[in-house]
């Protein structure tokens, strides 16, 4: 389980650039690079320091999908 300061008690992040939403749950996991050639934490690590992001509440990924977020692979 990797949560970064300043989103510690989500679970799930979204990308506001691409309505992506990721589970932090699993970035911990999968520690393989992506398609782009960075590893998941990369890419959150990316995405918290541009400020695109939108943490839900409730913390769930139906919350998410009704926001009009899809969950993605880091």
């Amino acid at each position: 389980m990797y949560r970064p300061k300043g989103v510690a008690d989500h679970r799930f992040i979204g990308d506001k650039r691409n309505g992506a939403v990721y589970d932090l749950d699993t970035v911990a996991a999968d520690d393989s690079p992506s398609a782009a050639g960075q590893t998941p934490r990369a890419v959150i690590d990316e995405l918290l320091a541009s400020g695109q992001y939108l943490c839900f509440a409730p913390d769930t990924l139906a919350e998410a999908r009704n926001r009009g977020f899809r969950l993605r692979g880091a």
